[in-house]
């Protein structure tokens, strides 16, 4: 075997290819006629005037066809010619899925490609990075589900929010940006800047050969201290605030609690009848959350969304001895994550 053949890609060298694609030193045989019916740029480049005189001015070739040179990895070209000729087919946007995905987005922006497809692909990254809570609980849903299943951190069933940034911040793709700061934020700093092999945001957790960054830029690094910080102080508030999560006890609730993740959505509006105790049960419930949120930092302490569901459930209404006060607990926690959910763009500085 030459040289040039095992620099020849296993699956994108067709034998009646008119066009060498040369990234680094893998080669790409295609078609120009594909390439220039999905990407403005190569269309643009193949309808300029050719010289009169073509043998005095030609480049190099192999096998008969021109070469290109790309200054792209040659895995971002792999996955972009696999779009173009296979369509945009992706998977369950694990770590192996965001290579091929992120990989055809750098290159979509670059090179033009046909907008609907890049759409596609936007389309699928947001089920990971959604821009709705009810998207985010979804998601949340599926990373549970990867943690009971295998037994590894939730954090390993989806790419690094780091290198979500990144792409976000390359391809112009802001509306990705708050769910992977909030996802981020949830990391410890030594998590963040020093993870052990294992952790979830360490590099080698990444796909073997992938180029992922995973570092954020200096204005990231400054946005993701900020969100930190005011995440922990939406905790505090919350737990402070949970007290007043029950409304008078002369009061009537008339509303049913239909949050999609309550359990007891469908229990009949009822009254208080114990006020007094109840006042002094949710006091003491306000106070266990303060010790295992912020004095003992238990799991989820740096997650605001997590906490408001966990307080929302302390007084099941299934098993509660006032189901008023349980369904007013849990429709105030529904309140305070659309709140928090809706806050998360000013935490991170990312409004414009």
């Amino acid at each position: 075997m030459t040289s040039l053949d095992s620099n020849k890609h296993p699956v994108f060298w067709f034998s009646d290819g008119s066009l060498v694609l040369r990234a680094q030193s893998s080669l790409f045989r295609v078609h120009i006629s594909q390439l220039c019916r999905k990407s403005t740029f190569f269309r643009d480049l193949f309808s300029l005037p050719q010289p009169a005189h073509p043998a005095e001015t030609e480049g190099e070739r192999m096998e008969g066809c021109p070469v290109l040179d790309l200054h792209d990895t040659p895995e971002d070209v792999a996955n972009m010619v696999k779009v173009i000729y296979d369509g945009p087919h992706f998977t369950n946007n694990d770590r192996d899925d965001f290579v091929a995905v992120s990989g055809f987005l750098r290159m979509a922006s670059k090179y033009l490609m046909e907008e609907a497809i890049r759409m596609k692909a936007l389309e699928h990254l947001r089920l990971a990075w959604p821009s709705t809570l009810k998207g985010w609980d979804a998601r949340e849903d599926v990373a549970r589900a990867h943690e009971l299943e295998t037994g590894l951190l939730r954090g390993h069933r989806f790419p690094s929010p780091i290198a979500v940034i990144n792409l976000a911040r390359e391809i112009g793709a802001d509306d990705l940006l708050p769910a992977a700061f909030y996802d981020l934020s949830r990391y410890s700093y030594a998590q963040i800047y020093e993870p052990h092999p294992g952790d979830p945001l360490h590099p080698d957790s990444s796909p073997s050969g992938s180029s992922l960054s995973h570092a954020l830029s200096p204005a990231d690094m400054q946005r993701l201290a900020l969100g930190k910080e005011t995440a922990q102080h939406a905790i505090t508030a919350l737990i402070q605030n949970m007290e007043y999560a029950s409304p008078e006890p002369q009061r009537q609730h008339p509303r049913i609690h239909r949050h999609s993740r309550s359990r007891s959505a469908t229990r009949s509006a009822t009254l208080c009848v114990t006020p007094a105790a109840c006042r002094k049960d949710l006091c003491e419930l306000v106070e266990l959350a303060k010790q295992h949120y912020l004095m003992d930092r238990e799991r989820g302490c740096a997650d605001p969304l997590y906490v408001a569901e966990e307080l929302g459930q302390l007084k099941s209404a299934e098993f509660s001895d006032c189901a008023a006060c349980a369904t007013d607990l849990e429709a105030w926690a529904a309140r305070e994550r659309e709140r928090l959910w809706k806050a998360i763009p000013d935490w991170f500085r990312l409004r414009r």
